[in-house]
């Protein structure tokens, strides 16, 4: 895939295991020009850590061309992010929306045990910011533009310990449908890549270990997928490759998804 002349925002680095930073960084290897974000530093950091975390990565790059705090809950920072990426950029070919947040004790506890506050401040960051991201950024794509989000099977099915978040992913798909119906006259698409586990900052909360290894037995290729992969296959949502392609949730889990029952795990279990 070709990126040469195409240019987006990235929402959601954390460090180099981060999912957006795999699909960023096969945009830019492929010619794209790229806008990334940050989770604000506190006021009393005086190293910036969160700043730095991302700029290790981006520094790297020559097309990686702007890096912005942004704080996903504030509509005011969003509208001034994307007012920075547009001036920078113009028309936006790509925006890829990688950002969630639960309270631990909330991701720790039963579902059933939820805190009515934490169950807002999930849904608000890991929900609702994506109609937040889309509306600004609405008037600033390119004809043939794509939004993409990050979800989990967690969403479609019970993943005992996802908890909370499962319900989360279940209300991103269906936004993913309603803005992609919103979207769609203006010729963009809004899409949602659904990877199994993986060791990033949000997998580790999760339980990511556990997850990897019954992955593995009982996925159809017998293994898990690697950064790469996701990368690769996130880019291809943000390409005009993927023209004709919108309100799908994109599984790319080595099949795992498929499966109705343990299949070769089974085997093992009887060995």
């Amino acid at each position: 895939m070709d990126f040469s002349g195409k240019k987006g925002l990235i929402l959601g680095v954390a460090n180099d295991h981060s999912i957006a930073w795999a699909i960023a960084k096969r945009i830019m290897e492929a010619g794209g020009r790229c806008a990334f974000t940050h989770l604000p530093d506190r006021e009393d950091d005086e190293r910036q850590r969160n700043r730095r975390r991302v700029s290790q990565l981006t520094d790297q790059y020559e097309n990686a061309e702007l890096l912005m705090p942004l704080d996903a809950q504030d509509d005011e920072q969003i509208r001034d992010v994307v007012g920075q990426t547009v001036a920078k950029f113009g028309k936006l070919d790509f925006v890829l929306h990688s950002i969630a947040f639960a309270d631990r004790e909330d991701l720790g506890r039963d579902t059933v045990f939820t805190s009515r506050s934490g169950f807002k401040l999930a849904m608000d960051v890991s929900v609702y910011t994506l109609i937040a991201v889309t509306a600004a950024v609405r008037e600033h794509m390119a004809p043939d533009g794509a939004i993409a989000t990050m979800t989990y099977f967690g969403g479609e099915k019970c993943v005992p310990g996802y908890n909370v978040m499962g319900i989360c992913k279940a209300a991103l798909d269906a936004t993913v449908r309603y803005l992609a119906y919103d979207m769609g006259p203006l010729g963009v698409r809004v899409n949602a890549l659904s990877a199994g586990p993986m060791r990033t900052l949000a997998g580790r909360a999760a339980g990511v270990d556990e997850m990897l290894q019954l992955y593995e037995h009982m996925a159809p290729l017998g293994r898990n997928v690697t950064h790469d992969e996701v990368g690769n296959t996130g880019a291809f949502l943000l390409h005009p490759a993927s023209n004709g392609v919108t309100g799908e949730i994109l599984h790319i889990d080595g099949g795992y998804h498929a499966m109705g029952s343990p299949g070769r795990l089974l085997n093992r279990l009887k060995g």
